[in-house]
């Protein structure tokens, strides 16, 4: 027998909308900062204790809510944020109106607020609320929440450990942060002050307090405009990528997001410099008129809808290729802080000495490259002029600052892929048909994945056929790559081809097939190279796209200045 419909009480129905605010104490956080940003505050503390379950504290200095708007502000669907119906035109974080209600069905909730006149108070216990009484306060908003889920304990056995729910939490509070630079934060637990950024700090300084020290130092800022829409932010270094997003950061007109789109579009302004599985750091803010997205997708707000999706992609690729592509020839001088003692005291038995003093040791010209003559005109380019290749891959060349290693392998590869990127931008890629085409033997996993990419294969100037049950026909190369070992090249793009499928456009992925192409034709290591070779390989890589990184996102060269080889001998 059917049940009969009925209406839900008022308790269950708060309930249920705490589910989908409230998921986890971070989320608490991530409402209760987000209203007193909208409430203008310059100043915002958070206190956080048993890892959200036991009390979350979140004070700022924002305009208050009046005494006669307390009983209204922990009622469902009851918000200041919306001076109309229209879900249209959102310039708040905040607007739903279901946070206060939503965590006062499912914890011990205290308000203490003041605005132009006295301070008042009102408290929500599993989503009874008390009568307002007069308090004492400054101008802002406290909001204590107590014995989080206590209403619904079934919810306490999803949490995760009070360390991981605190980290995600301090999270929330360091994206929000990296998104209002003008206003201060601070985060803190019973264990420590984890988060204390001043209000006013400059945006570098910001930048650097949350995202790390080092970030400034390997990422390039960058600006692009697009009719009504502006990208800017940190783009970081190809060579400082990690195997996570986790330094991803992205606002949408001041909104933190996690968002398709963004992330498909970062994921492909970098498709050029880093191998898949890679991913850049990056703080990316898109501004623009609040009719153009859509921020009432998602419960959490942290999905967006943009009206033209493709411009704003678009927008976002190319301002971060502009900024990678046009930042200055900059070498990763890592490998002397590697090297450098650890104290005046370390004598030379000590690991870190040793280490540098067997590099200079290994550091011998091979008798086939002999002494290379300096030219004063070659010391003054980025690169500098050769002086001798070591262990037959190395490149030792010397500058005004100091010396350069530079990995033959890894910035021919570079060279020559931005090469065969020009060639098809322009007349397309020079394909040479064989005389007599080649026959390679592949298994059928193999053979089911080259031919499922052949249309790429084919843009990009290898044209190849089934030719049996387990082998494959190849009847056109890129010019560039005859003579190549075509068989190993076909494995290689095999190997790949799931990494092939995550790409988002055409474009991107012949560029990452091009990329392989390039891989199999640049000097390899263990080719020895004349002094007029290297040097015209310093020239050339200078002057090339990206050439501080190779396709995977490793450095061509790296750096080490006159005053750090000086300290790793002690000589200043």
């Amino acid at each position: 027998m059917a049940m009969r419909i009925r209406r839900l009480s008022e308790g269950t129905v708060n309930r249920i909308a705490a589910g989908e605010v409230v998921e986890r104490p971070a989320s608490v956080v991530k409402e209760l900062v987000e209203n007193a940003l909208d409430a203008g505050a310059t100043q915002i503390d958070v206190v956080f204790r048993g890892g959200g379950k036991t009390l979350i504290r979140v004070c700022d200095n924002g305009s208050g809510i009046d005494a006669e708007d307390l009983p209204i502000a922990i009622e469902r669907h009851a918000t200041s944020k919306l001076s109309d119906d229209a879900l249209i035109n959102i310039e708040t974080l905040g607007f739903r109106g279901e946070a206060l209600p939503s965590i006062g069905s499912v914890a011990r909730v205290s308000i203490v607020s003041r605005s132009e006149t006295d301070a008042h108070a009102i408290s929500v216990e599993a989503g009874q609320a008390s009568e307002v009484a007069p308090a004492s306060r400054q101008r802002g908003t406290d909001v204590e929440v107590r014995d989080l889920f206590f209403a619904t304990p079934a919810r306490l056995k999803f949490l995760k450990s009070d360390r991981s729910e605190t980290a995600e939490a301090l999270e929330v509070v360091r994206r929000l942060a990296l998104s209002q630079f003008s206003v201060g934060f601070s985060f803190v637990t019973e264990e420590r002050r984890w988060l204390d950024a001043p209000q006013g700090e400059s945006e570098a300084s910001r930048v650097a307090r949350v995202v790390g020290t080092d970030f400034p130092h390997n990422s390039v800022a960058f600006q692009h405009e697009g009719e009504d829409v502006v990208v800017s932010g940190f783009a970081g270094l190809p060579t400082a990528a990690r195997g996570q997003a986790t330094q991803q950061y992205a606002f949408v007109n001041g909104r933190p997001v996690k968002d398709k789109l963004i992330s498909g579009a970062i994921r492909g302004a970098y498709v050029d410099v880093l191998p898949p599985g890679r991913h850049a750091a990056i703080v990316l803010h898109i501004s623009c008129l609040a009719d153009r997205v859509d921020v009432n997708v998602h419960p959490a707000k942290t999905e967006v809808r943009f009206r033209d999706a493709g411009f704003v992609r678009g927008l976002i690729v190319s301002g971060i290729r502009r900024a990678l592509a046009q930042r200055p020839m900059k070498a990763d001088s890592g490998l002397a802080t590697h090297f450098r003692p650890s104290s005046p005291s370390t004598d030379f038995g000590a690991s870190g000495f040793a280490e540098a003093a067997q590099a200079v040791f290994e550091m011998q010209m091979p008798p086939a490259v002999g002494h290379v003559e300096l030219s004063a005109d070659q010391v003054q380019f980025p690169l500098g002029a050769a002086r001798g290749q070591v262990h037959d891959n190395y490149i030792v060349a010397q500058n005004q600052r100091g010396m350069v290693i530079v990995d033959q392998h890894a910035a021919h590869e570079r060279i020559v892929y931005e090469r065969m990127k020009a060639e098809r931008a322009g007349q397309g890629v020079v394909a040479q048909a064989l005389l007599v085409p080649q026959v390679i033997d592949v298994d059928s996993a193999d053979m089911a994945r080259l031919l499922d990419v052949a249309d790429v294969l084919a843009d990009a100037g290898l044209r190849l056929e089934s030719f049996g049950d387990q082998s494959i026909l190849v009847r056109e190369v890129p010019a560039a790559l005859q003579g190549g070992d075509i068989p190993a090249l076909l494995r290689d793009i095999a190997d790949d081809a799931s990494a092939l499928s995550q790409v988002d456009t055409v474009e991107e992925r012949v560029n990452h097939v091009l990329a392989t192409f390039a891989c199999h034709h640049s000097v390899r290591s263990g080719r020895m190279l004349r002094a007029e070779e290297m040097n015209a390989l310093l020239r050339e890589i200078e002057r090339t796209p990206h050439g501080s990184e190779c396709n995977h996102g490793r450095p061509t060269f790296i750096e080490i200045s006159l005053g750090d080889i000086e300290k790793l001998f002690r000589r200043s």
